[in-house]
């Protein structure tokens, strides 16, 4: 049985949705670290898939204190609290946003600069201190079908006119249905730190391009300045068995899900 945090977040629901034998874990927002530990003894579980964050980068720099307790201390909780449990966290590419090589980057190549990443990164380094076995998931810019929450699959196909993507950056888009289905296989892996989602070769301005036209829009992709890369090689998870489709192989997979292409 898995345990699962933030059940009814944009990654929980889909993990909840697609896996079997998963519970939804009641909130975590605001709890003790004797809470925790009662939720989890409370269930009896084999493992805890834990997606709950404040993940949104502007409400972490506003709030740092928020960010602090939400995306390290929980997780640290939880560790604590599951040493006999196999756990797996989300964090972030963000923990390259500071990087100086251009990419795509590998384990070990660390440097956040905004709050949400280092206290992503500060997170792995203690929960992996306290259990070992944990599995730390670098996780991407995941998209659906989803126009609640902003992501480019739901940015791409409401486009009208225009949309501005730069041909000098680079960036992984993973579909989160695949995240879902990936995580029978995230389970068994060794603990460490992951970088977790789909690969790609082409800026997003091409990637932007050759969707639209996949989709059959008639949208024009204006190109704009780079920003920092956050593309990642995710060979270390792949040799695990977790393994995605190639970033546009992935929305193409996304659209026919969906009904909006063949």
């Amino acid at each position: 049985m898995i345990l699962v945090t933030g059940a009814s977040g944009f990654v929980g629901n889909k993990i909840m949705q697609t896996c079997k034998d998963v519970i939804a874990c009641p909130s975590l927002r605001g709890a003790s670290e004797d809470d925790v530990r009662r939720i989890v003894g409370e269930n009896n579980v084999d493992a805890i898939i834990h997606t709950a964050a404040i993940a949104n980068m502007n409400v972490c720099e506003e709030n740092p204190d928020e960010s602090y307790y939400a995306n390290v201390l929980l997780p640290v909780y939880l560790a604590k609290a599951s040493k006999n449990i196999k756990l797996v966290c989300f964090s972030s590419d963000q923990v390259y946003n500071g990087t100086v090589h251009d990419g795509p980057y590998v384990e070990g190549m660390e440097n956040p600069i905004n709050v949400y990443g280092k206290h992503k990164l500060e997170m792995e380094k203690r929960v992996l201190d306290i259990n070992p076995d944990a599995v730390m998931l670098r996780a991407e810019w995941m998209y659906d079908n989803n126009s609640s929450k902003l992501n480019f699959f739901s940015i791409i196909t409401s486009a009208s006119g225009t949309v501005s993507h730069s041909s000098k950056y680079y960036r992984g888009l993973t579909y989160v249905k695949e995240v879902a289905e990936n995580m029978e296989n995230v389970i068994r892996l060794p603990g460490g730190s992951y970088n977790f989602g789909s690969e790609t070769t082409k800026p997003m301005y091409d990637i932007s391009k050759e969707f639209l036209e996949f989709l059959g829009r008639d949208v024009e992709v204006i190109d704009k300045p780079p920003i920092h890369n956050l593309w990642m090689n995710c060979e270390k998870a792949r040799k695990g068995g977790v393994d995605f489709s190639e970033t546009l192989c992935g929305l193409k997979k996304c659209a026919i899900d969906y009904g909006f292409a063949k």
